[in-house]
Protein backbone atom coordinates (compact mmCIF):
# COMPACT_ATOMS: atom_id res chain seq x y z
CA UNK A 1 0.00 0.00 0.00
CA UNK A 2 1.39 3.36 -1.08
CA UNK A 3 0.68 6.80 0.38
CA UNK A 4 -0.78 9.16 -2.20
CA UNK A 5 -1.08 12.89 -1.53
CA UNK A 6 -3.65 14.69 -3.69
CA UNK A 7 -4.44 18.36 -4.20
CA UNK A 8 -5.53 20.99 -6.71
CA UNK A 9 -3.44 23.99 -7.64
CA UNK A 10 -6.40 26.32 -7.23
CA UNK A 11 -7.25 28.67 -4.38
CA UNK A 12 -10.95 28.80 -5.29
CA UNK A 13 -13.41 27.46 -2.72
CA UNK A 14 -15.48 26.11 -5.64
CA UNK A 15 -12.52 24.74 -7.61
CA UNK A 16 -13.43 22.33 -10.40
CA UNK A 17 -9.86 21.04 -10.21
CA UNK A 18 -10.46 20.12 -6.57
CA UNK A 19 -13.65 18.34 -7.64
CA UNK A 20 -11.62 16.41 -10.22
CA UNK A 21 -9.11 15.48 -7.49
CA UNK A 22 -11.94 14.24 -5.26
CA UNK A 23 -13.34 12.14 -8.11
CA UNK A 24 -9.91 10.70 -8.94
CA UNK A 25 -9.20 9.78 -5.34
CA UNK A 26 -12.64 8.17 -4.98
CA UNK A 27 -11.56 5.73 -7.71
CA UNK A 28 -8.44 4.59 -5.81
CA UNK A 29 -8.55 1.46 -3.67
CA UNK A 30 -5.76 -0.38 -1.87
CA UNK A 31 -3.73 2.76 -1.21
CA UNK A 32 -3.70 5.34 1.56
CA UNK A 33 -4.96 8.59 0.01
CA UNK A 34 -4.83 12.00 1.63
CA UNK A 35 -6.53 14.98 -0.02
CA UNK A 36 -5.42 18.43 1.09
CA UNK A 37 -6.25 21.99 0.12
CA UNK A 38 -3.25 24.21 -0.52
CA UNK A 39 -5.24 27.16 0.84
CA UNK A 40 -4.87 25.61 4.31
CA UNK A 41 -1.17 26.51 4.13
CA UNK A 42 -0.76 30.25 4.53
CA UNK A 43 2.07 31.53 2.34
CA UNK A 44 2.84 35.15 1.54
CA UNK A 45 3.44 36.15 -2.05
CA UNK A 46 7.02 35.03 -2.63
CA UNK A 47 9.67 37.70 -2.23
CA UNK A 48 13.38 37.39 -1.53
CA UNK A 49 12.95 40.24 0.95
CA UNK A 50 10.30 38.31 2.90
CA UNK A 51 12.46 35.20 2.76
CA UNK A 52 15.48 37.12 4.16
CA UNK A 53 13.48 38.95 6.84
CA UNK A 54 11.18 36.16 8.01
CA UNK A 55 12.66 32.89 6.80
CA UNK A 56 10.22 30.11 6.00
CA UNK A 57 6.66 29.90 7.28
CA UNK A 58 5.72 27.00 9.52
CA UNK A 59 2.95 26.15 7.04
CA UNK A 60 5.55 25.79 4.29
CA UNK A 61 7.45 23.22 6.35
CA UNK A 62 4.19 21.41 7.13
CA UNK A 63 3.34 21.24 3.42
CA UNK A 64 6.82 20.04 2.51
CA UNK A 65 6.52 17.31 5.17
CA UNK A 66 3.19 16.18 3.69
CA UNK A 67 4.88 15.86 0.31
CA UNK A 68 7.92 14.11 1.78
CA UNK A 69 5.78 11.50 3.54
CA UNK A 70 3.90 10.58 0.34
CA UNK A 71 5.06 7.93 -2.10
CA UNK A 72 3.17 9.54 -4.97
CA UNK A 73 1.41 12.81 -5.74
CA UNK A 74 -1.81 13.53 -7.63
CA UNK A 75 -2.15 17.17 -8.72
CA UNK A 76 -4.80 18.95 -10.78
CA UNK A 77 -3.70 22.37 -11.98
CA UNK A 78 -5.98 25.18 -12.98
CA UNK A 79 -5.38 27.76 -15.66
CA UNK A 80 -5.61 31.54 -15.61
CA UNK A 81 -5.29 33.25 -19.00
CA UNK A 82 -3.45 30.33 -20.58
CA UNK A 83 -1.00 29.93 -17.71
CA UNK A 84 -0.76 28.15 -14.39
CA UNK A 85 -2.39 30.18 -11.61
CA UNK A 86 -0.30 32.66 -9.62
CA UNK A 87 -1.44 30.85 -6.48
CA UNK A 88 0.02 27.48 -7.54
CA UNK A 89 3.17 29.13 -8.91
CA UNK A 90 3.64 30.86 -5.55
CA UNK A 91 3.36 27.55 -3.68
CA UNK A 92 5.97 25.92 -5.91
CA UNK A 93 8.22 28.99 -5.62
CA UNK A 94 8.23 28.73 -1.83
CA UNK A 95 8.66 24.96 -1.79
CA UNK A 96 11.59 25.13 -4.19
CA UNK A 97 13.31 27.76 -2.03
CA UNK A 98 12.97 25.57 1.04
CA UNK A 99 14.19 22.49 -0.86
CA UNK A 100 15.06 22.65 -4.56
CA UNK A 101 14.24 18.93 -4.95
CA UNK A 102 11.04 18.93 -2.88
CA UNK A 103 9.49 16.36 -5.27
CA UNK A 104 12.51 14.06 -5.47
CA UNK A 105 11.56 10.40 -5.93
CA UNK A 106 7.87 11.31 -6.25
CA UNK A 107 5.82 9.78 -9.03
CA UNK A 108 3.18 12.25 -10.13
CA UNK A 109 -0.18 12.02 -11.87
CA UNK A 110 -0.72 15.49 -13.28
CA UNK A 111 -4.22 16.57 -14.31
CA UNK A 112 -5.95 19.75 -15.36
CA UNK A 113 -9.46 20.85 -16.14
CA UNK A 114 -11.36 23.93 -17.19
CA UNK A 115 -14.72 24.74 -18.69
CA UNK A 116 -13.00 25.30 -22.02
CA UNK A 117 -12.43 22.73 -24.74
CA UNK A 118 -8.68 22.57 -24.06
CA UNK A 119 -9.11 21.54 -20.42
CA UNK A 120 -6.36 23.85 -19.14
CA UNK A 121 -3.88 22.15 -21.46
CA UNK A 122 -1.47 25.12 -21.37
CA UNK A 123 -1.20 25.02 -17.58
CA UNK A 124 -0.79 21.25 -17.74
CA UNK A 125 2.04 21.54 -20.29
CA UNK A 126 3.79 24.22 -18.22
CA UNK A 127 3.55 22.18 -15.04
CA UNK A 128 4.60 18.99 -16.82
CA UNK A 129 7.77 20.77 -17.95
CA UNK A 130 8.44 22.46 -14.62
CA UNK A 131 7.89 19.85 -11.89
CA UNK A 132 10.72 17.53 -13.04
CA UNK A 133 13.13 20.38 -12.22
CA UNK A 134 12.12 19.80 -8.61
CA UNK A 135 12.65 16.04 -8.79
CA UNK A 136 9.18 14.86 -9.88
CA UNK A 137 8.69 11.96 -12.23
CA UNK A 138 5.52 12.69 -14.22
CA UNK A 139 4.25 9.18 -14.95
CA UNK A 140 0.85 10.15 -16.34
CA UNK A 141 -1.10 13.27 -17.27
CA UNK A 142 -4.67 14.01 -18.24
CA UNK A 143 -6.39 17.14 -19.52
CA UNK A 144 -10.15 17.07 -18.84
CA UNK A 145 -12.02 19.41 -21.23
CA UNK A 146 -15.33 21.23 -20.80
CA UNK A 147 -15.75 20.30 -17.14
CA UNK A 148 -19.33 21.59 -16.77
CA UNK A 149 -20.46 19.62 -19.83
CA UNK A 150 -18.66 16.37 -18.95
CA UNK A 151 -18.86 16.15 -15.14
CA UNK A 152 -21.87 16.01 -12.85
CA UNK A 153 -21.13 17.94 -9.67
CA UNK A 154 -24.25 16.55 -7.96
CA UNK A 155 -23.43 12.95 -8.86
CA UNK A 156 -19.68 13.56 -8.48
CA UNK A 157 -18.76 11.67 -11.62
CA UNK A 158 -17.60 11.99 -15.20
CA UNK A 159 -20.66 11.80 -17.43
CA UNK A 160 -18.93 11.50 -20.80
CA UNK A 161 -18.21 7.78 -21.26
CA UNK A 162 -15.23 8.26 -23.58
CA UNK A 163 -13.59 10.72 -21.18
CA UNK A 164 -14.40 8.46 -18.25
CA UNK A 165 -12.73 5.45 -19.88
CA UNK A 166 -9.69 7.53 -20.85
CA UNK A 167 -9.43 8.96 -17.35
CA UNK A 168 -9.69 5.53 -15.70
CA UNK A 169 -7.02 4.18 -18.06
CA UNK A 170 -4.64 7.01 -17.09
CA UNK A 171 -5.41 6.53 -13.39
CA UNK A 172 -4.84 2.77 -13.59
CA UNK A 173 -1.54 3.30 -15.41
CA UNK A 174 -0.45 5.71 -12.66
CA UNK A 175 -1.39 3.22 -9.95
CA UNK A 176 0.47 0.46 -11.76
CA UNK A 177 3.57 2.70 -11.99
CA UNK A 178 3.60 3.47 -8.29
CA UNK A 179 3.21 -0.21 -7.43
CA UNK A 180 6.23 -1.24 -9.51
Amino acid sequence: MKKILAFAGSNSSTSINHQLVLFATSQIADHEVKVIRLTDYKLALFSEDIEKQNGYAVDLTLLKNEIREADAILISVNEHNGMVSAFFKNVTDWLSRLDRKFLEDKKVLLMSTSNGKRGAASALAYTKDTLPRFGAEIVESFSFPSFSENFSVTEKKITNETLYLGFIDVLQNFLHQIDS
